[in-house]
């Protein structure tokens, strides 16, 4: 139906006649001469009616914006003055010889190229939205990411192989999103959250090296960079260590960059432990962009006279941090300083103490703040060579559990470097390892897996690891992008004796063990060989690459952040019938439905 698109049409194709397809952009009547932008996916271009050409011009006067056309005509060079270099076809225009209104269109709720539109109409009407210009350039460079990353991996040896999509639900990770059989009822399957097992179990297999673009489900609540069905890039190898898969996925993300957005990213990537990273930054996946850290000062404050900082400095649960901001005595107002008291109070910070540096030469006559009356001179000597202050720096203090500090300092890092427009431009990739094996839940009382219960622990004799799994470390490694993880994974456990130790720590008996999981503890036995993987975020990483502010708008058709898709009106309810041959009943505040 068409010889070219639009965006492609340059001044080499002057005089061609050519056919397009499109929409109508926009319509300007300029005292008879109809002029169209005709776009599609690859741009817009202008169209010219003549009153010369009469048949094409009076269905040229019907037209309206989005009408969807096909356009027969000649191209030439537009008129001296009237080019438009904001456009790449802004040389040229078509003359329109023949028209076809291939199909008419009402009103849209919101013009194709206005740029702040409500979200929920967005949603509402996501295949006007998806028209924009924008969004359309997301999604070709979202569809040029993918097309780069499985030729790099198929050129490294790996098999593009599927794992299923209805499997078995687990007791470990977020809530499953459950899908009840018919056929066997009362019995459910489960959307996977992630492919592991799948993929470990093609390791098993001899598979060696794996990869996977696939969707993952998981009902939990949502934030900008969550959603309740997405993509991720799922990779598993054999016969590798640590050092082995991050080289590989190091190189593949420097291509990525190299190749879409034409930025080389360091070799190799930094890396911080997991401690490190807590402890200079407050978060697991530091933002290096911003040039702010934490000092630690609990050893400082153990013998003050004030309890405020005394008590959590003594408790081996508690933290005392500092947070140095140069010029932040000069650049920051009281009133900020009251709003970043009530930002921390978000993260359970109870307050924010703080120290302005007027005039460092005036020892503690230079200082300002209603704590300094506890610290002695020492105390204040040493946190000011610690956190290399000088005249005019601003030191806020976090005190309370070491989580609690480490998450509203972590935070407030961050809203300083915004708000003080310190964040550096590009691009600061880094790992984070040696992450502790287990977390424990004060609420349960029981061990949790930091990542996942078949992530192999750097310890091998499974007795000390019984003995003291709240200092064991695991295999485990993140890989972070600009303050956000954009790939997880581990080396995994390949031993059925060491998978058994694990389950026992987290609480998981042998009967539970085997019915949850007696597959891979089977599969383990008929020589499993050591294997480890990683999976990106695809719609993370496609978010930052493009500059979005939420992966809802790398998503074609995304769901609200509460788990509702506003185009289709899902979730919905279902037939009585439907519902009976699934063995269910569904009970409600208002009726029961048998």
């Amino acid at each position: 139906m068409r010889s070219h698109y639009c965006g492609q049409l340059n001044e080499l194709l002057i005089d061609h006649s050519v056919t397009l397809c499109g929409w109508v952009h926009r319509r300007r009547d300029h005292g008879g001469v109809i002029f169209v932008d005709l776009r599609d996916r690859a741009g817009i271009v202008q169209i010219v009616f003549d009153p010369k050409q009469p048949e094409a011009f009076t269905l040229a006067e019907r037209l309206r914006n989005e009408y969807v056309l096909q356009i027969q005509g000649q191209i030439r060079r537009r008129p001296t003055g009237t080019e438009n270099p904001d456009l790449p076809t802004g040389q040229v225009e078509v003359v329109a010889n023949q028209i076809d209104i291939l199909n008419p269109a009402e009103p849209t709720p919101f013009q194709i190229d206005e740029v702040n539109i409500n979200e929920e109409v967005r949603l509402r009407y996501r295949y006007l939205d998806l028209r924009r210009p924008t969004m359309l350039a997301r999604f070709q460079l979202r569809a040029k990411i993918t097309s780069l990353l499985r030729t790099f991996l198929n050129e490294q040896g790996f098999l593009d192989i599927e794992t299923p999509m209805l499997t078995k639900a687990t007791p470990e990770g977020a809530r499953d999103y459950l899908v009840p059989s018919r056929t066997h009822p009362g019995k459910f399957f489960a959307l996977p959250q992630s492919p592991q097992l799948f993929k470990q179990l093609l390791m098993m297999a001899g598979m060696d090296r794996y990869y996977q673009i696939v969707r993952c489900f998981r009902d939990e609540d949502l934030r900008a960079d969550r959603q309740p069905e997405f993509t991720q890039l799922d990779i598993e190898m054999s016969f590798i260590d640590e050092t082995i898969l991050k080289n590989i996925m190091e190189s593949m993300i420097r291509m990525l960059f190299t190749e879409v957005l034409q930025v080389e990213l360091p070799n190799p990537f930094p890396s911080l432990t997991y401690q490190e990273a807590l402890l200079r930054y407050g978060s697991d996946k530091p933002d290096l962009r911003v040039p702010l850290e934490l000092t630690e000062v609990s050893d400082l404050m153990t013998a003050v006279d004030f309890k405020v900082f005394a008590q959590p400095a003594n408790d081996p649960q508690g933290r005392v941090a500092a947070l140095c901001v140069p010029q932040g005595a000069k650049l920051l107002s009281r009133k900020q300083i009251d709003d970043y008291t009530l930002f921390v109070t978000h993260y359970g910070a109870k307050g924010l103490a703080y120290i302005k540096v007027n005039d460092m030469t005036a020892g503690r006559e230079g200082l300002q703040s209603p704590i300094l009356k506890f610290l002695p001179d020492q105390v204040i000597n040493t946190v000011l060579e610690r956190t290399q202050a000088n005249s005019g720096s601003l030191i806020f203090f976090g005190a309370d559990k070491a989580k609690i500090v480490n998450e509203a300092l972590g935070a407030l890092r961050l809203k300083i470097g915004e708000d003080l427009n310190l964040t550096q431009p590009g691009w600061k990739p880094l790992w984070v390892v040696d992450y502790p094996m287990f977390e424990w839940d004060d609420k349960e009382k029981r061990w949790f897996s930091l990542h996942h219960p078949f992530t192999a622990p750097k310890v091998q004799n499974i007795a000390a690891l019984e003995a003291d799994p709240i200092h064991c470390q695991s295999r485990a490694y993140d890989m972070v992008l600009n303050g956000s993880e954009i790939g997880g994974g581990s080396i995994r456990i390949h031993r059925t004796e060491m998978q058994a130790a694990v389950f026992r720590i987290l609480g998981i008996g042998e009967e539970e063990a085997q019915e949850k999981f007696g597959f891979l503890l089977e599969a383990l036995k008929y020589g499993c060989p050591p294997h480890g993987g990683i999976a990106f975020g695809l719609d993370r990483l496609v978010m930052l690459m493009v500059g979005a502010h939420s992966i809802r708008d790398v998503i074609a058709f995304p769901k609200t952040q509460t788990a509702n898709c506003l185009l289709t009106a899902a979730p919905s309810v279902i037939s009585p019938e439907q519902l009976r041959e699934l063995h269910i009943k569904v009970h409600t505040t208002e009726n029961v439905v048998n």
